[in-house]
């Protein structure tokens, strides 16, 4: 029986994420059959039902991209962003793929990094075709295979350049990350603002230094 259904109940007819809806509206691939003043997409359940959803996907798929993810924890660290930049780029121009490169600056235990985020909703949108690290780590320090799951779930090739440890940076991201942590605690049982948790910070950023 034909109904007008939402956008959720739209891709959950066709197997694939919100996202990738809203991706094949943009491309002309396939548009909700109405769109209210204030942006609820509606679209036609037996459109929908003759739709081949694989046939879309891969359409879909020809169209992504390979991301070149890189990461550092904090602002001192640029020249080394500057150089995963600058490997990642080589890598994916000698190889042929057509790429992005997204750059993030954080923890690699900050699961809500700019960059981060964006990453993970192309992925989860069926916009990217492959994902290169020069490090496992420079996306995350722990977690990262969570992402690569995600990865291998949306067919999305994972590359990591050097698979041993960024020794030139790893101290001291690990550093950083450690003092990340304790600082978040000492604000959680002393207080953001006491003396006493100034006083800790003080004396642990003294120590990475």
């Amino acid at each position: 029986m034909n109904k007008i259904i939402s956008i959720g109940q739209a891709a959950k007819m066709l197997g694939v994420h919100v996202q990738t809806l809203r991706n094949w509206e943009k491309s002309g691939k396939l548009k909700p059959d109405s769109i209210s003043p204030g942006g609820t997409r509606r679209y036609n359940s037996d459109t929908i039902m003759r739709i081949s959803g694989r046939e879309l996907i891969q359409i879909e798929k020809d169209d992504r991209v390979t991301i070149a993810y890189a990461r550092v924890s904090s602002q001192d660290q640029k020249e080394d962003l500057k150089r995963q930049a600058q490997v990642l780029e080589l890598y994916c121009a000698e190889h042929g793929y057509r790429y992005e490169l997204i750059t993030d600056l954080g923890s690699g235990m900050n699961y809500y990094k700019k960059g981060l985020t964006s990453l993970i909703n192309r992925i989860l949108g069926d916009g990217v075709k492959r994902l290169v690290l020069t490090h496992k780590d420079r996306l995350l320090r722990f977690g990262a295979e969570l992402i690569f799951s995600i990865c291998e779930a949306k067919g999305v090739e994972v590359v990591i350049i050097n698979k041993g440890e960024d020794k030139a940076s790893f101290e001291e991201d690990l550093a950083k990350d450690v003092l990340e942590i304790i600082t978040v605690f000492s604000a959680r049982l002393y207080g953001s603002r006491s003396g006493k948790n100034r006083k800790i910070i003080e004396k642990l950023q003294e120590s990475v230094k």
